[in-house]
């Protein structure tokens, strides 16, 4: 049994924005992606970390999460600012019922267990999302309360926004990491150039790890076993 995780699927299966069209990397992402899970075996836990389709409601992204569903391991998924068919717990619980959907999970004010793990995340926040701040208090709270519903165990979260970049840093989110004691936090939402950007290492006592699918040349990245 293995932990990893991958964020920015960027699928488009049934909608017409496939990421081909940047070029590069993205060039076959999709068939990338099947190669790269090629190291998940049927009983590893893959964090999905937030814009995985580029559906704009539950059906339109079938075919992505049908995509998603094949691909080995149990997957836990969470928001990206792209996800633009996220609605509630219960309508997509029940959509991934109805449809066979049997490896989707979703991490969302909660926190999954895995082994000696608290896996906690929300989508969290960054400075492109500017004048709202009821959307930014809300980010703060559905983190803690996924923090909180850890309880002792040993924490491992995970963001779709990084915490901090070169230049930026989300002190109130970075503060509650510390706080709560979280060990490792990834996050993805940087492509192409802002990679360089990107903060690896450890601040404050939390070690940040970049998980975008094109950093990881579409292989999930292991945690741990």
């Amino acid at each position: 049994m293995a932990l990893y995780a991958i964020g920015d699927t960027h699928l488009s299966l049934s909608c017409d924005k496939p990421m081909d069209v940047f070029g590069g990397s993205w060039t076959g992402y999709v068939e990338k992606l099947e190669e790269g899970f090629r190291c998940v075996s049927p009983e590893d836990t893959v964090v999905l970390c937030g814009d995985l389709s580029w559906g704009m409601s539950l059906e339109e992204a079938k075919a992505d999460f049908a995509f998603l569903n094949r691909l080995p391991g149990q997957k836990m998924i969470l928001k990206g600012n792209h996800d633009y068919w996220w609605t509630t717990v219960t309508k997509m619980q029940r959509f991934f019922t109805e449809n066979g959907f049997d490896t989707l999970q979703i991490l969302h004010n909660n926190c999954h267990f895995y082994g000696p793990y608290a896996l906690c995340g929300t989508r969290g926040w960054f400075y492109e999302e500017t004048g709202d701040r009821k959307v930014f208090l809300r980010e703060l709270m559905r983190l803690e309360t996924s923090l909180k519903a850890a309880g002792e165990a040993e924490k491992i979260c995970f963001l779709h926004y990084p915490p901090c970049y070169q230049g930026y840093a989300c002190g109130e989110i970075m503060e509650l990491l510390e706080r709560y004691g979280v060990r490792d936090c990834y996050y993805g939402h940087l492509h192409g150039g802002s990679h360089r950007l990107a903060v690896e290492g450890e601040r404050g006592g939390v070690c940040y790890h970049l998980i975008s699918a094109d950093y990881l040349q579409f292989v999930p990245k292991k945690i741990c076993n």
